[in-house]
């Protein structure tokens, strides 16, 4: 009798030591980012307050492929090449024809995907002098990530944490001070951009955005420190696409080939580090391919909701002007578990992707995901995290459409991270605590009208 085949494994030799750019390959680019004082197209000279020259130029790259520096890839030997699992328990549990394989990123140091660019930007910074990086963080996952890569490179780490997640993710708090950095609620006292939220609602829980102010603000007044971003902008997603780059080379391994792939998204870097060398496979094919879906939460809809359009990718409006899907910069999401996903904006060339009809979107509440996270975790043995459960959910959502229609479908999910230290979500889930929480197009409508009023007169003029 033939052994069931769990785990596609590639050697530590066979780890891509490239990166991949999308934008090489792009039929038309994405709209560049925006001086919010000049309206002209962002150049290096105004990212160098806050970013290395080496990111800068891998922002504005349009080569294919940027190699991956040996110090980086020493680092990433920790945890890379990680396993692509075929999920024999969940598909048998779910009846299904469908063929479910999951790349899974919950191996690396922190337990996500966030590694893959934490790593190289603290490499980049400490090689161009830099002393301390400064960052934001939702779920606490990229807050984590940066504390470890900072310690690789002996930097220091100083983050500011959505306080909704602070209060409510605390072993999150306590592995990013393990690794050595050092944390604060967002809002807080420390800055100009937390004072003033605070002193009109003292209990705020917080945003990415307004996280990001905190941090940006911090760096910007010291010259021996610069900024670290975890998602959204082109030098993040490319350091991601070395999971897509793994994924391809574990399918080919098998004679596999995807027919739909899904991925959560928040800010975009999980999602587009996987789909991306995907799409790149699909434009040489003239567009045959799989079908590509993103998943974000019904609190937080950016693209499924939002409106395509120039905006600040903080509250305080300290960042170029962005053409995203957006909510609006000083939108307030509901404080849903998945913190990861709670960004009022979808990096800029995702939502250019969208808007060209080169992947789908859908929304999911928090209700149905872990409904999906804990069938995951009892067939799987995998307890995923709050943000890989939309992931989950819609995957399992395409399975059973694949038995109704009696469809060998080959369905690969990107399982971004695992949720040992979300437990007070799980416990939530399980007493029934948790509340789905949806908004009205008019909702969403106003409040982006009344963030994009107070844009410069320039944007989307």
């Amino acid at each position: 009798m033939a052994v069931q085949q769990h785990k596609v494994i590639l050697d530590e030799s066979e780890m891509p030591t490239r990166w991949y750019n999308l934008l090489a390959d792009l039929p038309t680019p994405p709209p560049p980012p925006l001086h919010p004082g000049t309206g002209q197209p962002v150049g290096p000279d105004d990212l160098t307050p806050i970013f290395p020259m080496d990111l800068i130029a891998q922002e504005v790259t349009t080569e294919r492929y940027v190699d991956i520096p040996e110090e980086v890839q020493e680092v990433y030997r920790l945890w890379r090449p990680s396993p692509l699992y075929r999920a024999h328990r969940l598909e048998k549990a779910l009846g299904t024809p469908a063929r479910i394989y999951y790349k899974y990123e919950g191996v690396s140091p922190a337990g996500s995907h966030k590694p893959n660019t934490a790593v190289p930007q603290a490499y980049y910074n400490a090689k161009a002098g830099i002393k301390k990086l400064t960052s934001e963080t939702g779920a606490g996952q990229w807050g984590t990530s940066l504390a470890f890569a900072c310690a690789q490179f002996g930097l220091e780490c100083e983050i500011w944490q959505v306080r909704a997640s602070y209060d409510g993710k605390p072993y999150r708090k306590i592995m990013i001070e393990t690794f050595g950095a050092t944390i604060h609620p967002s809002p807080s006292d420390l800055t100009d951009a937390g004072r003033a939220v605070l002193a009109t609602n003292p209990d705020s829980p917080g945003s990415l955005g307004l996280a990001i102010s905190e941090a940006v603000e911090v760096a910007a007044q010291d010259p021996d420190a610069n900024y670290a971003l975890g998602s959204v902008l082109n030098h993040v997603l490319l350091h991601q696409t070395i999971i897509g780059e793994e994924a391809l080379l574990q399918l080919a391994k098998i004679g596999e080939t995807a027919d739909l792939i899904v991925g959560c998204t928040g800010g975009g870097s999980n999602f587009g580090g996987l789909t991306f060398p995907f799409i790149r496979e699909k434009l040489a094919a003239g567009g045959a391919g799989p079908i590509i879906r993103a998943v974000e939460p019904a609190s937080c809809p950016s693209l499924t909701q939002g409106v395509y359009a120039y905006d600040f990718g903080d509250v305080a409006g300290l960042t170029p002007l962005l053409k995203m899907h957006t909510l609006g910069h000083d939108f307030m999401p509901d404080p849903i578990h998945a913190g990861g996903l709670r960004y009022h904006g979808m990096s800029p060339i995702i939502s250019h992707l969208y808007e060209e009809g080169m992947i789908e979107a859908v929304a999911k509440t928090q209700k149905d995901c872990f409904a999906a996270g804990v069938l995951f975790a009892q067939t799987e043995g995998i307890l995923p995290a709050p943000e890989s459960t939309h992931a989950i959910a819609a995957a399992v959502d395409a399975a059973n459409a694949a038995t109704a229609a009696g469809d060998q479908t080959c369905i690969v999910i990107a399982l971004s991270g695992h949720g040992h230290v979300d437990m007070m979500a799980y416990d939530a889930y399980l007493r029934g605590d948790l509340v789905d929480h949806t908004w009205a197009d008019t909702e969403l409508q106003e409040s982006v009208a009344k963030a994009l009023t107070r844009l410069p007169e320039i944007a989307n003029s």
